[in-house]
């Protein structure tokens, strides 16, 4: 029977150590790394527990008189609020307050608000429920050929993607919620999006800029209804 030399023993021995030592290395830093997204998730988890809907709904009487008091704005150039993702409703606030967009009664609103102010007026908002609308017919196939397949010969992409099939939006990426929104809001934001005018998505690689500035009027006509009628 082979004999092993005595030093390659060791060697084995030593690199067998090597390996348990790496191992147990990368299993301390796979057990930190998991210990480091629990935290994240926890204290996520209990800023939103902390938010408070009820709070919210005294704290935004200001937002009523343009928003509406549920969140269902009457005047179509200004965003409907209800149902809106309170994690991406935040970041606008935060936004209009740090003038990465410009809106001179939203940055001075946004100014007086503290951090908990934000979180209780999303939660807020968050729970009431959008007022369903209509399309107009004549532009609905184009509005939903652009929303659902984007337009491939130009670069234009698909605007399912992050808004979801039915305008849900995705809350964990801070995509907001589109379905029902008013159709002279939205074209007014494509068209802001595309001249550079708001530029609140600088940090999200200007996904919207870079859509919106290949769209034509026509087409940013036809998308801003077929969303109005999104549910």
């Amino acid at each position: 029977m082979y004999n092993q030399h005595p030093f390659a023993r060791k060697s084995a021995a030593f690199g067998g150590a090597r390996r348990m030592m790496m191992a147990s290395a990368d299993a301390n830093s796979l057990v930190a790394a998991l210990t480091a997204v629990c935290c994240l998730v926890f204290s996520g988890q209990t800023l939103a527990q902390q938010a408070s809907a009820e709070a919210g709904q005294a704290k935004s009487v200001t937002c009523a008189a343009f928003h509406g008091a549920d969140g269902n704005s009457v005047t179509p150039e200004w965003p409907n609020l209800a149902g809106q993702h309170a994690s991406y409703f935040v970041r606008q606030l935060e936004a209009y307050r740090d003038g990465a967009r410009q809106d001179a009664g939203m940055q001075g609103f946004a100014a007086t608000l503290s951090a908990q102010d934000m979180q209780d007026i999303a939660a807020y908002f968050a729970a009431q429920t959008p007022h369903a609308q209509g399309a107009g017919p004549a532009l609905v196939s184009v509005g939903e050929k652009i929303y659902r397949g984007g337009i491939p010969e130009r670069g234009v992409a698909a605007c399912i993607a992050c808004h979801g099939p039915r305008g849900q939006g995705n809350p964990l990426a801070a995509y907001p919620g589109i379905s029902g929104q008013h159709s002279a809001y939205v074209l007014n934001t494509l068209q802001a999006c595309a001249s550079g005018q708001r530029t609140s998505d600088v940090d999200m690689n200007r996904m919207m800029g870079n859509v919106a500035e290949l769209l034509f009027a026509n087409e940013m006509r036809a998308l801003a209804s077929y969303v109005q009628g999104l549910r």
